[in-house]
C-alpha cells in the first residue's frame, strides 16, 4: 500500500510517497513479475511471480486513483455512512433504520449522488486536507 493521508495526524506529505510502480519494478528486478492486472471495483493491481510461487497485490490510491471505479460504503457505529474513505463528513441514518425501505431509499440516494473523488482530486483542492480518520471508518 502506498502511503497514505489516514486523517489529519500523521502528518502526510506527497513526497514521502514511494509510488507503486517503483515498489514493482524493484520488486520485479529481484524476482520477475506478470501483471494480472485490477479487476473492476477493485483495489489492488495484481502481478503475478514468473516462477509460480506466488502474488503481489499493490494498491496505488495516491499515484493510480480507482475513484470512477470505487464500490465502497462505510457506516459508522453511531450511523454515518460515508461513500470514500476521505470524505469530511458522513450522512446520519439514523433516522433512516427504522423503516427499511427507507433506508434502502436514503442509501440508493446518497450512492446515486455522490462525487468523492478525493484520490483524484487531493493535489488541486486545498479544502480537501482534512477528512475523517481512516480509522474511524474502518479503512
Amino acid at each position: 500500500i502506498e502511503y497514505m493521508d489516514v486523517g489529519n495526524r500523521n502528518g502526510w506529505r506527497p513526497e514521502q510517497v514511494v509510488p507503486a510502480a517503483e515498489m514493482v519494478r524493484l520488486i520485479h528486478e529481484r524476482w520477475p513479475l506478470q501483471p494480472f492486472g485490477r479487476p473492476v471495483s477493485g483495489t489492488a493491481r495484481s502481478w503475478r511471480y514468473l516462477d509460480g510461487q506466488g502474488c503481489l497485490g499493490v494498491i496505488a490510491s495516491i499515484t493510480e486513483p480507482f475513484c470512477s471505479d470505487c464500490n465502497r460504503l462505510r457506516i459508522t457505529a453511531d450511523g454515518r455512512a460515508f461513500t470514500c474513505l476521505f470524505a469530511a463528513e458522513g450522512t446520519d441514518l439514523t433516522q433512516a433504520v427504522d423503516v427499511e425501505s427507507e433506508l434502502e431509499r436514503t442509501l440508493a440516494a446518497l450512492w446515486l449522488r455522490r462525487r468523492d473523488r478525493y484520490s483524484e482530486e487531493r493535489y488541486g483542492n486545498a479544502d480537501s486536507k482534512h477528512h475523517a480518520e481512516m480509522a474511524y471508518l474502518g479503512g
